[in-house]
């Protein structure tokens, strides 16, 4: 019934049901009727749910999260039989709804979603709802790869040349492509030879539904200089349209493409609404050799014979660390919480960036209108894998850019998110709530332009030279840590100069693109409180817009940063082992050490299968 009513929240805004159009009361009754019968036939689970009284307590491994990387990595484990692998989610298993594409907004709306916001920080996220920014995370068995918006993304061979620079062996571009090709089983129509995988477990597609705008965006691109290009090919400078997270126009999240077809593995025990606590840790060996966790009201303990592995997330194996000594050790005396290992977990957090004040309007409909979602005719070609369902959240193409003259000249600064319609064209109900907008500023700038066609760029700072921080709250495990963004913080102002010259590389390319000035697409004028003062379209004005209109694009690295025993900021070394303590490591998205020129769903893969085949090969030579 989860999908039934989200369906309705979504969809309400945007229906007319009036006595004199009994045609389109009759079409919306029969959506909402489809809509509610396909929502009670996916509520079906597809994973066995244990009995309090039988769940096992000893095993070899135990993986701590299923996201990216925990499900890679309790799938690869458990292909070795004599291996007993617990994975431990704190989620539960989702319904049918989230395999809608298009629908990804809604979802940071429902029990999926940990629903967590940065604090407050002055001169930044100032139009937001209390001047504070969401910052969604995935709450269920499969991680953030059941709310994301499905774009799948490597990275740039430089920025992992880097991090093997970095002292970090066997990260480097030619070691960690072989794990990209792995978990592929690419679909893609333009790519280049050599560069995807066929028959991995993770789909990654082409998009079926393109707007007409999108299409006039990737041809402008090309007018303005950029060659199209296969992004997660040779190099990524370009234009191209997204390659998707999906099979037949439906989420493909890692639950469904690691774990699902692995269910049936007697060796591999999955439970949700399992959250753990601690990680049990010898004081005197320091050697960890459990798990605490809670499930359904009662604690638990899981014991590891030969490794714990915690895959929880960007957020969530930093504060995990924590809860179990493993941290700053002023921070853990602060909470009375007895330091095990002192290393500089959850202090350095990079993030992405974007913009949402770029928005342009033309003069036919060529974009995403309200009309589509709510017709029976994208109902039925959703069923069959087609129309604008399976539209990612209205992401449809990407463009790198450089707009620093730097070393290296393959590497882009900024990545442009073309979204082929705007925050108005649901009416405001439900995507610019996911970035978490006022009113007051919703209404300033696109209230407007409700039922008018337009789109969006968002660009995004692929490398930002601010960082910020994570913080325990409480050694109450069950009590959500902190989150400091530290936005636009950098001495030397860099990463507001990279935004505003991403901006008026944006205007460039649509001012002389003769593709969608035929639509006479114009950038959007606006103004909301705090701005007024500024001249329209100065560097001063958007600079001021940034303050107000920067969200992140959830993609938080470095809580658990890689790095050398000599490194001040790292706590695991290049094997993933963490720092000082034996028979426990971090494999996710926080062990990365810089901001990549990727989204972290496909890293945070790659991350889980060369950790597997370390895990195999230093424990398979030990006469398994």
């Amino acid at each position: 019934m989860m999908l039934f009513w989200c369906y309705i929240f979504f969809l309400a805004p945007f229906i007319n049901c009036s006595d004199d159009d009994d045609k389109q009361k009759d079409m919306t009754k029969f959506l909402l009727k489809q809509i509610k019968i396909q929502s009670e036939m996916d509520n079906t689970l597809h994973f066995k749910v244990w009995g309090e009284e039988n769940i096992p307590t000893k095993f070899d491994f135990i993986i701590i999260g299923s996201g990216s990387a925990g499900s890679v990595i309790a799938n690869r484990l458990s292909e070795v039989p004599k291996w007993k692998i617990l994975l431990l989610e704190v989620g539960r298993e989702a319904t049918g709804f989230s395999d809608i594409p298009f629908l990804a907004p809604a979802l940071q709306f429902t029990d999926l979603n940990w629903g967590y916001t940065m604090e407050k920080q002055e001169g930044v996220a100032l139009g937001m709802v209390n001047q504070r920014m969401p910052w969604p995370r995935g709450k269920a068995l499969g991680g953030s790869t059941i709310i994301n918006y499905m774009l799948y993304v490597r990275g740039n061979k430089e920025d992992y040349n880097k991090w093997e620079q970095m002292g970090n062996p066997g990260w480097g571009y030619k070691d960690v492509f072989k794990y990209f090709v792995k978990s592929e089983d690419a679909f893609i129509a333009v790519n280049d030879t050599g560069y995807h995988g066929v028959g991995g477990y993770q789909s990654v597609q082409d998009v079926s539904f393109r707007t007409e705008s999108a299409n006039a965006w990737v041809k402008a691109c090309q007018e303005a200089g950029y060659k199209y290009v296969d992004y997660n090919g040779k190099q990524q400078l370009g234009v191209s349209y997204v390659q998707g997270t999906i099979i037949n126009g439906r989420r493909c999240s890692v639950e469904k493409a690691f774990l699902r077809p692995v269910k049936k593995r007697p060796n591999l025990t999955i439970l949700t609404e399992a959250r753990a606590t601690q990680i049990l840790i010898n004081p005197k060996t320091k050697e960890a050799y459990g798990v605490k966790y809670i499930r359904k009201g009662r604690t638990y303990t899981a014991f590891a014979e030969k490794e714990v592995i915690s895959s929880a997330g960007a957020f969530h194996s930093p504060q995990l660390l924590m809860l179990s000594g493993i941290g700053p050790q002023k921070h853990l005396d602060e909470l009375g919480i007895s330091t095990v290992q002192d290393l500089p977990v959850g202090q350095k957090l990079y993030d992405h960036l974007t913009f949402l004040g770029l928005l342009f309007s033309v003069n036919e409909s060529i974009t995403v209108r309200a009309e589509d979602i709510i017709s029976l005719k994208s109902f039925l070609q959703y069923t069959s894998g087609k129309g604008p369902y399976t539209d990612l959240g209205g992401v449809e193409s990407f463009t790198y850019i450089k707009v620093k003259d730097e070393e290296p000249k393959e590497l882009p600064d900024v990545e442009l998110l073309f979204v082929g319609l705007g925050l108005h064209t649901d009416a405001g109900a439900l995507i610019r709530k996911s970035f978490g907008l006022s009113d007051q500023t919703f209404n300033a700038f696109w209230k407007p332009l409700i039922g008018k066609p337009g789109f969006q760029v968002l660009p995004m700072l692929l490398h930002p030279k601010s960082y910020g921080y994570i913080k325990l709250t409480s050694k109450d495990p069950l009590q959500d840590p902190k989150f400091y963004g530290n936005y636009f913080t950098d001495p030397n102002d860099e990463d507001m100069k990279t935004f505003i010259a991403s901006i008026r590389e944006t205007q460039r390319i649509v001012n002389t693109s003769p593709s969608l000035q035929k639509y006479n697409a114009k950038l959007v004028p606006w103004s909301i409180g705090g701005c007024e003062n500024e001249k329209w379209d100065s560097d001063n004005y958007w600079r001021c817009a940034l303050q107000h209109l920067a969200a992140t694009l959830h993609h938080q690295v470095a809580t658990c940063k890689m790095g050398t025993k000599e490194d001040p900021e790292a706590v695991v070394d290049h094997e993933l082992k963490v720092h000082g303590i034996k028979k426990l490591r971090v494999a996710d998205s926080s062990i990365i050490p810089i901001p990549l020129a990727a989204h972290m769903n496909a890293p945070s893969i790659m991350v889980g299968e060369k950790a597997a085949d370390m895990l195999k090969k230093d424990w398979k030579t030990q006469n398994l």
